[in-house]
């Protein structure tokens, strides 16, 4: 894990879900309970302003991840510090005492707010729970938040069906600033928008940490929309953290094959290029049943059987960039062992 002066720290988070099972060819009863693994020992940190970006495929736990950290999920075990407070040992007053200082933007922007409340009142309803600012002050707060995500205060009388995609999410995002925090969590918050208003959105929350200093968990499955908002970025897969490092030196020189495969992924926008293979093919291994060894290996296009004997941990591979492959931390050993024909 890379060292910084942390604002938050979450130290080997876990989540397990207790889910019943689904019968198979194995004659497993379907029904009984099984266990889950979300996330399996998930260590981060972020500094004060900074914008730390999460990246992986839909599953890998990002989401679960991110409602831990904001307190909306109860981790199984872990730390989560905020700004040298144990977050999780909080609970009543004091804990909603500390949640003014963090945040969370959501994926849905109509899902997360209520159809039958108007923008002003959304907003106003953020400052009366904690207590801030009079009647008259809280009146003037939200003109102020609507004109800080570029939303014109004839929006304040309007329902939530009434506004476009973009627009609910800005009011999503003034929503989580009307407290002033000094985090918030984005849980893939322009997913569902096309180009031209991610864009918008993206250029919305770089102006708001310029100006407001605000630090950032910016979760996403796209590594190139990541790449342009984060300062770091953190590569998640199946439950764990397997790459991270500055989002420009993962981004041109990745370590991880999981990484590599993503930046392949992403279309490229040139009409006479052709279309490649998948570089990820296969899907990952069931949360439910972990296999051994590497995560990644049955779907590694360079793993060998020392990959699948060992499970690699993270650990730098130069400053302030890590890896858990064995490829690159440990290539003697991993070099010694037989190929796999893992595609």
């Amino acid at each position: 894990m890379t060292t910084v002066n942390g604002l938050i720290a979450v130290r080997n988070l876990h989540k397990v879900f207790r889910v019943r099972s689904a019968a198979n060819g194995g004659g497993r009863r379907a029904g009984r309970k099984v266990e889950l693994r979300a996330v399996d020992g998930v260590s981060l940190q972020v500094a004060p302003g900074e914008i730390l970006g999460v990246v992986g495929e839909s599953g890998c736990g990002k989401s679960t991840l991110a409602r831990m950290i904001v307190c909306l999920e109860e981790p199984t075990d872990g730390e989560v510090n905020f700004d040298g407070i144990d977050v999780l040992r909080l609970s009543g007053r004091a804990l909603r005492a500390l949640r003014k200082r963090f945040q969370i933007v959501f994926q849905d922007p109509y899902l997360s707010l209520n159809p039958r409340i108007k923008v002003g009142d959304a907003l106003a309803e953020v400052l009366r729970v904690h207590a801030i600012g009079t009647k008259a002050d809280r009146n003037d707060r939200v003109a102020d938040l609507l004109r800080m995500v570029e939303l014109g205060a004839d929006l304040r009388a309007r329902y939530p069906a009434h506004l476009s995609g973009g627009q609910r999410q800005r009011v999503g995002i003034a929503r989580a600033l009307a407290a002033q925090p000094s985090l918030i969590v984005a849980d893939e918050p322009v997913s569902s928008m096309d180009v031209s208003v991610q864009a918008q959105i993206l250029n919305l929350i770089r102006r708001l940490r310029s100006e407001l200093g605000i630090a950032w968990i910016f979760v996403g499955h796209d590594l190139s929309v990541v790449h342009y908002i984060a300062d770091r970025i953190a590569i998640m897969y199946l439950g764990r953290i397997v790459e991270e490092g500055p989002a420009d030196l993962v981004f041109t020189s990745p370590l991880h094959p999981y990484t590599k495969g993503l930046l392949e992924s992403a279309p490229k926008p040139d009409p006479r290029m052709k279309i490649p293979a998948a570089p990820l093919q296969g899907d990952p291994p069931s949360p439910i049943n972990i296999p051994t060894g590497c995560r990644f290996a049955r779907r590694c296009p360079i793993a060998r059987q020392f990959c699948l004997d060992h499970d690699p941990d993270l650990r730098s591979h130069e400053p302030a960039h890590t890896v858990a492959c064995w490829a690159a931390t440990e290539p003697a050993a991993w070099e010694r062992t037989e190929i796999l024909s893992a595609r």
